[in-house]
């Protein structure tokens, strides 16, 4: 089993489209034609009591994964990896977070995020390609993952091609710079990716244009390049 954390203490990174698109992805793969919701061996499990992978899920008309809010269930965190029938555990976590997860001062998400570091097999850390995104990633890895001695990986999170690689290669410099772990794979700008959760699309859904074949082809090899890259 495979635990994958999607966390930033900056919001609007893309954390929730991130980490519903990569368990459906996932399903993709590894559920088999027929099987239901409840038959899947990925779970996405949400700890932002804002619920946002869950009210997108809530309009999915059929979603190929299971799903949990958990900000308040410590019993189910506890056993992230240890669930029967799950094969991959997709994480979603709150925009803000603070230095210090356990703190009382955090509330029940504060416990929720410790339960869930202790089970992570890896750290997805998003960052958008723009300089007031740099000082919170570098709080999120230097004061919450580092200490704790837990695996992570940054990427490079909603570029706009359109906008040149400037912005681009200033944060593959500065993620380099600071000696962390860069995914190769960029996950590109695309207007799709903003409408899904109202519409209740999930990216294995997205009309068979370019733009949507693109926007999946993204996920897809993010997926595959965490595959290689161990748990």
């Amino acid at each position: 089993m495979a635990v994958h954390v999607l966390m930033n203490q900056k919001g609007g990174v893309g954390k929730s489209t991130l980490a519903m698109n990569l368990a459906a992805v996932k399903a993709d793969v590894l559920t088999a034609p027929g099987d239901s919701e409840s038959d899947s061996p990925v779970l996405a499990v949400s700890i932002d009591p804002q619920g946002s992978a869950l009210w997108w899920a809530e309009r999915v008309r059929e979603l190929p994964f299971r799903i949990a809010q958990s900000h308040d269930n410590p019993e189910l965190l506890r056993s992230l990896g240890s669930l029967p029938g799950i094969k991959h555990v997709i994480v979603d976590t709150p925009g803000w977070i603070g230095d210090t997860p356990g703190s009382s001062d955090n509330g029940p998400a504060g416990s929720a995020l410790e339960e869930v570091m202790a089970a992570a097999d890896l750290v997805i850390v998003p960052i958008v390609p723009e300089p007031l995104s740099f000082d919170p990633t570098a709080r999120t890895i230097r004061k919450v993952l580092e200490p704790r001695g837990i695996r992570f990986k940054v990427v490079i999170n909603n570029w706009d091609a359109r906008d040149g690689k400037v912005d681009l290669q200033q944060t593959q410099e500065f993620v380099k710079a600071q000696g962390w772990p860069l995914a190769n794979t960029v996950i590109r700008h695309y207007k799709v990716h903003a409408r899904a959760a109202a519409e209740g699309l999930l990216v294995t859904e997205y009309a068979a244009n370019r733009v949507g074949l693109q926007a999946r082809e993204d996920i897809q090899r993010l997926c595959l390049e965490l595959e290689v890259g161990g748990k």
